[in-house]
């Protein structure tokens, strides 16, 4: 379809789209939210309440300025709604300002609901319709056809006022003349593309882009002159964006009294409340006016300007458009080769249903096993549990969806740690006063943990690493710290969370190892006191065994110098003979 585009980059598991679709037609699919075209009505809800603008209206802009580049005849059909939300003195200015834009010509989409007017009151005049829903919004339309075939035969088999005025404008200019729908709906669009009168309009823009349009080229509404309008005079039929608009036209229009009971619903829940009361049997001999915007069309999904009030606009309009009908001959010469009927059709999906065994199945998968378990609190988008399950298993949904569940799942495996670790895990404020404290800390500190959470830090260990990194958002790994008094030895960790502006701290006990190492370390200290005096042992011996030797050596030189003495004063004489 492409008429809402999703940017899966910035949607953030929030379900919000899902809780606000009164019809359920997204999906979530990896965590991510998906459309489901099939389903969905285009209301425009899941645009204008998604917070972080994931979804986003794809736009015709660039078509039409193609129509317009390529030479082609552009003709503008525009929603009645413009009188309350374009700023203008005069109507006629907001034809001169388009005409500046490009296009041929503009007319008004009124046009298009004299005839269909003319047909709803030909069907009240008829009375066999058992209930009557106008179709002009094509929401409605999608949501019956989709959601509550059986009230298909009470859709007047009549085509929207965009669809009659596309008809109108192409036999006026002929078929090949592009005509563009102006107005507030973005349902337009899909309606605009249904094979059963996809010829009849080209384009589908929203007032928002036009005005972004024309202040790109510089282009004031309100101080250009003004050309005139219409063709015809639509009268009564301007009413059709405001509630009771239809009736009203209806009203002034029908020659004859009729029987039927006439009433107005707007907003998207009110209309399916009032399906489920006809699907009930429970309303008869109605004509009913239904808009899927709360308001009417003069509060369409794309009109973004709050300051807007639809009670004023409204009132404006209600004053100022005569409540006349279009002369019969006027009505007559318009509606001449122009084809109003539209069959409508049972358009529900058909989907497999999870047996009871399946629906408690998965509910189980989610801690749910027994109604005490079902919260049914919505927050994944569903209005109860079994309704969530039935989704799971249509895969429309997914298990993790349910808030509560990971929520409890999350608070159970984080309890597991801090109740399992051997390590001692501590948090601690800005203030130093303990957010968390494991169970194990009561083995080395003698606190239990209930006692640690009333307690700063600083009441019984030195703070000082942990206030460092709180100042410096620098984090510390691997330091050892002894705390003498506790008889105890940490290698410690301690960290900046930056989302809860805390710190993170986790002390391994390395008391046992701290102990070996200085066994350790002492019996290297023995061994070298025992190699110590072995070496100074070793050195007396030699110093004695050197100083015999010296003796020794002393009294061997003595006694040899002698002898050779001796030796040589007995060789001096035997010469002298």
């Amino acid at each position: 379809m492409g008429i809402i585009d999703l940017k899966a980059s910035r949607c953030k598991h929030c379900y919000k789209c899902i809780r606000n679709c009164e019809v359920k037609a997204i999906m979530i699919r990896d965590g991510r939210a998906e459309i489901m075209e099939d389903r969905c009505i285009l209301c425009g809800t899941c645009l204008q309440i998604c917070p972080q603008s994931a979804k986003t209206l794809v736009s015709d802009l660039e078509r039409v300025r193609g129509f317009l580049a390529d030479g082609d005849r552009v003709v503008v059909s525009m929603a009645p709604s413009y009188m309350g939300l374009l700023k203008f003195k005069e109507p006629g200015q907001v034809k001169a300002a388009l005409k500046k834009l490009g296009f041929a010509d503009v007319r008004e989409t009124s046009e298009g609901a004299v005839l269909v007017t003319r047909e709803y009151a030909a069907l009240l005049e008829q009375g066999t319709m058992e209930n009557i829903i106008t179709t002009c919004c094509p929401s409605v339309n999608d949501l019956i056809e989709i959601y509550y075939p059986k009230l298909v035969p009470y859709l007047a088999p009549v085509v929207s006022p965009m669809i009659a005025h596309g008809r109108l404008l192409k036999k006026e200019y002929g078929a090949d003349t592009k005509v563009v729908f102006l107005g507030p709906c973005i349902a337009k669009k899909k309606e605009s593309m249904d094979l059963r009168h996809n010829d009849c309009i080209d384009a589908v823009l929203n007032f928002q882009e036009v005005e972004s349009w024309l202040k790109q080229e510089q282009i004031e509404i309100q101080e250009c002159e003004a050309e005139p309008l219409e063709r015809i005079d639509p009268k009564v039929n301007r009413l059709y964006p405001v509630t009771n608009g239809v009736v009203n036209s209806v009203l002034a229009t029908e020659k004859q009294v009729d029987h039927y009971r006439k009433f107005y619903v707007h907003g998207i829940r009110n209309c399916i409340d009032l399906c489920e009361s006809m699907v009930r049997g429970e309303i008869n001999g109605c004509f009913i006016e239904m808009n899927s915007c709360s308001g009417g069309c003069i509060k369409g999904p794309t009109v973004e300007d709050r300051s807007i009030s639809r009670f004023k606009v409204k009132l404006d309009m209600e004053e100022t458009i005569a409540k006349e009908p279009v002369e019969e001959a006027a009505a007559c010469d318009m509606a001449e080769g122009v084809k109003l009927h539209k069959a409508y059709m049972d358009r529900s999906p058909v989907e497999q249903k999870p047996t009871e065994e399946q629906i408690r199945e998965i509910l189980a998968k989610i801690g749910k096993h027994g109604p005490k378990d079902e919260l049914n609190c919505g927050a994944c988008g569903y209005s109860s549990c079994r309704d969530k399950a039935v989704a799971v298993f249509q895969k429309k949904a997914e298990l993790n969806m349910c808030i509560p569940y990971m929520h409890d799942k999350a608070e159970s495996l984080s309890n597991l740690v801090m109740e399992t670790s051997p390590n001692i895990v501590l948090i601690v404020d800005k203030d130093m006063k303990i957010m968390e404290y494991s169970s194990v800390g009561e083995k080395y500190f003698g606190k239990t943990r209930a006692e640690a959470l009333e307690m700063y830090l600083y009441e019984f260990i030195d703070p000082v690493d942990f206030q460092w990194v709180y100042d410096t958002h620098q984090n510390i790994h691997g330091k050892k710290v002894t705390y003498s008094e506790y008889h105890l030895s940490t290698l410690q960790n301690i960290v900046y969370i930056e989302k809860e502006d805390a710190v993170l701290a986790t002390f391994i006990d390395i008391t046992r190892e701290e102990e070996q190492l200085r066994e350790e370390y002492e019996k290297k200290l023995d061994t070298i006191d025992l190699a110590q005096k072995v070496i100074h042992k070793q050195m007396m011996v030699a110093q004695e065994i050197a100083g015999l030797l010296g003796e020794t050596t002393a009294e061997t030189k003595t006694t040899l110098t002698r002898l050779c003495r001796s030796l040589l004063e007995d060789g001096s004489e035997s010469e002298v003979r």
